[in-house]
């Protein structure tokens, strides 16, 4: 899903009032997003009750290989974003916990 097809869904939503541009709907959405990065950023996670967690997480350094020539280099520590699906959200998709039989 692009953007523009989220701003599209969102705006032919029951829950959206009647009235509200694409435009309005499409600063909502750009705000709650620029909040997300921001949380992140700031306080380390981001929670949202039945989606999931995203949480800032720091790689270490370490030493890989060149694919083409096997040469080993260097890859600097850096930092990134994890994200861990809440247990709603899997089982809303279909991968939620299954019950195994023994």
């Amino acid at each position: 899903m692009t953007k523009a097809e989220l701003i599209e869904a969102v705006a032919g939503t029951k829950t959206v009032p009647d009235g509200l541009s694409k435009k309005a709907v499409q600063a909502v959405i750009d705000a709650t997003f620029e909040e997300m990065k921001k949380s992140i950023k700031k306080e380390e996670r981001f929670s949202f009750p039945g989606f999931g967690t995203f949480n800032k997480k720091k790689r270490a350094a370490r030493t890989g290989r060149n694919p083409q020539t096997g040469e080993k280099i260097k890859i600097k520590s850096q930092t990134t974003v994890t994200f861990k699906p809440a247990q709603a959200l899997k089982d809303f998709v279909g991968t939620g916990r299954s019950s195994k039989k023994k």
